[in-house]
């Protein structure tokens, strides 16, 4: 099997690693932080801001290899506060309709850059 690799010039990649992989139709997207496409530094200063910064930064990163946030069949959402659990999906309520990806939540020690927030994603080509 082949592994064609994706790569967005508008997202800031922080390390030695790919934007996303595919391999037989499936789509593994990095983790995205808070990266403001523009500056690339973290964008918001507050973890709605920094949420909805992280996936429109996955929209990018999805369009490039022609799909969009429907085509997600699971996330990972990496806060290093769970209590801003409430706040983040709230937001993600709006950028995903039913039926919804599958997904995990979990809180961690600390992120790349000091980000509050990581999402990484699978997508399947329809």
């Amino acid at each position: 099997m082949s592994k064609e690799v994706i790569a967005v010039k508008q997202v800031p990649v922080v390390g030695p690693y790919s934007q996303a992989v595919e391999v037989g139709g499936f789509i593994f997207c990095s983790g995205q932080i808070p990266i403001d496409p523009q500056t690339g530094l973290l964008a918001g200063s507050d973890i709605g801001q920094a949420t909805r910064r992280v996936l429109d930064n996955l929209i990018l990163v999805l369009a490039e290899a022609g799909l969009s946030l429907k085509d997600i069949v699971k996330t990972t959402i990496y806060l290093t506060d769970l209590v801003d659990f409430p706040v983040v999906n709230d937001i993600y309520a709006t950028y995903f309709v039913a039926p919804f990806p599958a997904r995990a939540t979990v809180q961690v020690a600390a992120l790349p850059k000091g980000a509050m927030i990581e999402i990484d994603a699978i997508a399947v080509r329809p």
